[in-house]
């Protein structure tokens, strides 16, 4: 019954804060997650009358349920995409990706060098500050680019092939940083050389699957008579791919993209395409989605920005430039004009759950207890993770809005 409670609140209090968004002319992407923040303050501040609310953000029902969530928001980018207008996007959006990486990167390094105090742990530490800066939040993103229309425009369909790129680079940045919480050294060669190929081999399968197998089954789907089995089999693939993703130690996210974006209207018939693709929207927009935007909201934790509220705006900045100037300019250079190509870098502004998820890594390690008595910017960095995250989450639709618009 407790999930029941917590269901009926979050989908009341985000369907009624993203419609007023709709309604000022804003995404309701942003009042889902002002929402998610409003719950979070109420139950923390009545922590004893709303015991259930108060601890909903480390609830292991509830974080399955938002792996659900970013699980269907990306088969449904898939969905709305085409291999053929993602190729036509990937060698561009591969200077995109690398750019947002790199600049976020060395800007997280520079922070940890300039905030962090000399220890042994000091490496480590900058290390996590910049793989978090680094990474952009894919489902956040697509989200976005649904909620303004602009998901199959030239600056939406670069910004999610460059997320889908930044994605696999964040695999390599979090295989370095997880050798380094483990063993205080990275990964040698060989550790490396094998990741990149476990990479390859998940593309490889997903490719040729998608190609030859898709299409034959859409042949072969239309004789079975059970009700709805285009959307069961649909489903079944993605979870397929997530599941050969993760056993590949990829994130599973990129699974369900890649099945989402190989069911195209080829696969089956046009009519049952569309129907099929309506009825995923409908499921995800309308349940999935709201409870996980409003998850990123109920993790705000505001103790860094008592403690160290310089650090934190700092943090916040380079977020926001590293993105903007590592994704933006690449973007201008393959040929987008200056709005499009700051849209480009607003949209990989997001951070979002990734960051969420890294952090906790982070936590779980004990990379905050380091050195004794940590000082108070070591002490409090997971908590200004968690509202640089929040802050680019809540930025980045509005500065999408404002510079793209809806869809035509």
């Amino acid at each position: 019954m407790e999930l029941l409670y917590i269901l009926l609140v979050l989908l009341f209090v985000t369907r009624f804060t993203g419609e007023v968004a709709t309604r000022v002319g804003q995404p309701a992407l942003v009042g889902e997650l002002i929402a998610g923040i409003g719950l979070g303050l109420v139950a923390t501040q009545f922590a004893d009358s709303l015991p259930v609310l108060a601890g909903l953000a480390d609830d292991e029902v509830f974080r399955s349920l938002t792996d659900l969530a970013i699980f269907f928001l990306m088969l449904l980018a898939g969905v709305e995409m085409s291999p053929r207008e993602l190729r036509e996007t990937s060698v561009g959006a591969f200077w995109v990706a690398l750019g947002g990486l790199l600049l976020p990167l060395a800007g997280g390094l520079a922070l940890g060098w300039v905030f962090i105090p000399e220890s042994d742990y000091r490496f480590a530490q900058s290390l996590f500050l910049a793989t978090a800066l680094a990474i952009t939040a894919v489902p956040v993103s697509v989200k976005v680019l649904m909620d303004l229309g602009q998901l199959e425009t030239r600056t939406g369909k670069t910004i999610v092939a460059a997320a889908v790129f930044d994605d696999v680079f964040g695999l390599i940045l979090l295989a370095l940083l997880t050798a380094v919480l483990e063993t205080g050294e990275l990964p040698d060669l060989a550790a490396l050389g094998s990741l990149l190929g476990r990479i390859a081999l998940f593309f490889l399968i997903t490719g040729l699957v998608g190609y030859y197998v898709f299409p034959w089954l859409g042949r072969h789907v239309k004789r079975i008579k059970a009700a709805e089995f285009e959307f069961s089999g649909l489903v079944m693939a993605a979870l397929a791919f997530a599941l050969i993703a993760e056993a590949l130690g990829i994130h599973f996210i990129l699974g369900a993209f890649l099945a989402g974006l190989f069911f195209v209207r080829r696969t089956i018939e046009p009519p049952v395409y569309e129907a099929l693709r309506k009825r995923l929207a409908t499921f995800t927009t309308g349940f999935l989605a709201p409870l996980f935007f409003a998850s990123i909201g109920l993790h705000l934790d505001a103790a860094a920005a008592v403690h160290v509220p310089v650090f934190v705006v700092a943090l916040v900045l380079v977020a926001f430039a590293g993105k903007l100037l590592g994704a933006g300019l690449p973007a201008y250079w393959i040929g987008l004009n200056q709005r499009e190509a700051f849209g480009v870098g607003a949209g990989m502004s997001a951070r979002g759950a990734v960051e969420l998820i890294i952090a906790d890594i982070a936590l779980r390690a004990g990379l905050f207890n380091h050195p004794d008595s940590p000082p108070d910017v070591v002490r409090y960095m997971f908590s200004a993770v968690v509202l640089m995250a929040l802050t680019t989450t809540l930025v980045a639709p509005l500065a999408l809005q404002r510079t793209l618009g809806r869809g035509d």
